[in-house]
């Protein structure tokens, strides 16, 4: 019998199985794929996540993994309103990275394993099994194999948006909103791009990054109303977008597509309750936002450290289970939530044009180049939502280029 059960071995479940197996736990780690693999999800790690990553003894593994340090950004608003953020420093580290999944994954596994979790791979879960109401185990199959039931104090569902875990517990949703974009990507070799580049145009964000293998990972991210008629034909309506930022098209065609065009368009956003009698979620199954601004590693770190600890409180009799999981969801809820607002509503603003009101607020920021460093500073997880948009802020931002003026 394991103390712990983990479905799902990416960016949530295997640094929720590594923190738990450190602290002395039997974890057991299934996931349907095996790694390295790849799999369709926005790979950005912003600031704080790779803070966790350095917490954690990882960082010099994507450091080391061919994967170019970002430490800045370029906001290119339809070309009139551009500026350039430089990262802010946390924990001692100013880097975002671009890392790819193959690598990013496959380090974060070998980690759970070196920390004592048992590791299945190829690995299907077929049902959770229970006992009266309580969760108890997993039952599942590797491969052809014969089907075997596991047994556990505690089963984690870290097994993405479309939870297997969530739906078998019938997790409540809360805070729902329906999906806000679409995003389709692919890699160019022979592209050079000066850190990260972001170019918002007539309802599409356009985003440009280095990434492993000497490649530029290109985005294109646009509203849900309009993915099928983009999935017609995706290479002509994505170079189409591409028209939009001259500039970085013309940096394309001298450069290589060297894979597929990925892309997904069921983005849903929630927040569901995390954990009941015998189960918790992590990730992207407690939670899942739109990707525009690049949020569900950072989340998913977040929550692993969170729920790892809450886990342990729980285990080892410090806490009363239910007690200790209540106390998860709401240290959760107040990390993630202000973001998630940021991110639906930024979101969101793709399908209109910016009102006036934000226009002049992205002018006001020109040329005031610490406020242009928090601005970034929100998505990478270094300044509070509530301390840069706070109305106060606002005002400062825009005072102080009516007194530039004067």
């Amino acid at each position: 019998m394991y103390d712990v059960i983990v479905v799902g071995a990416r960016c949530a479940g295997s640094p929720t199985a590594m923190l738990l197996a450190r602290k002395g736990y039997r974890v057991l780690l299934v996931d349907r794929a095996i790694f390295p693999s790849n799999t369709i999800s926005n790979h950005y790690l912003q600031q704080s996540a790779v803070a966790q990553l350095k917490r954690w003894g990882l960082l010099d593994k994507v450091a080391n993994s061919g994967c170019p340090p970002i430490q800045k950004a370029t906001f290119n608003f339809s070309g009139s309103i551009v500026f350039t953020a430089r990262a802010l420093p946390i924990e001692g580290t100013a880097e975002g990275y671009c890392a790819r999944r193959t690598v990013l994954d496959k380090i974060l596994v070998d980690a759970a394993v070196a920390a004592g979790v048992e590791l299945r791979e190829n690995f299907v879960v077929q049902e959770l099994c229970t006992d009266g109401e309580r969760v108890t185990g997993i039952s599942g199959r590797m491969g052809d194999r014969k089907t075997v039931m596991e047994k556990a104090r505690i089963v984690i569902g870290a097994d993405g948006m479309n939870s297997f875990v969530a739906r078998s517990c019938n997790a409540p949703e809360y805070n729902t909103k329906p999906s806000i974009t679409s995003y389709h990507y692919s890699y160019w070799s022979g592209v050079p791009v000066n850190g990260g580049e972001l170019y918002f145009r007539d309802r599409r964000l356009i985003i440009a990054a280095p990434t492993n293998d000497n490649l530029t990972c290109i985005t294109v991210v646009l509203p849900i109303e309009e993915f099928r008629a983009f999935r017609t034909n995706v290479e002509e309506n994505f170079w189409a977008a591409l028209a939009l930022v001259p500039e970085l098209a013309e940096r394309l065609r001298a450069g290589k597509r060297e894979e597929p065009f990925y892309g997904i368009g069921n983005l849903p956003n929630f927040f569901r309750k995390p954990y009941g009698n015998g189960w918790a979620l992590v990730g992207d199954a407690g939670c899942h936002r739109d990707p525009t601004l690049a949020q569900g590693i950072k989340a998913a770190f977040l929550s692993s450290e969170l729920l790892a600890n809450a886990i342990d409180q729980g285990l080892s009799g410090y806490r009363p289970f239910n007690e200790a999981l209540a106390d998860y969801e709401r240290q959760r809820n107040e990390g993630l939530m202000p973001l998630y607002e940021l991110v639906c509503k930024r979101a969101t603003s793709l399908k209109a044009a910016p009102s006036l009101e934000e226009i002049q607020f992205l002018a006001a920021l020109q040329g005031n180049q610490k406020e242009i460093d928090r601005f970034w500073g929100v998505e990478a997880g270094t300044v509070a939502v509530q301390d840069f948009y706070s109305q106060e802020n606002i005002e400062r931002i825009m005072g102080a280029v009516a007194v530039g003026a004067a």
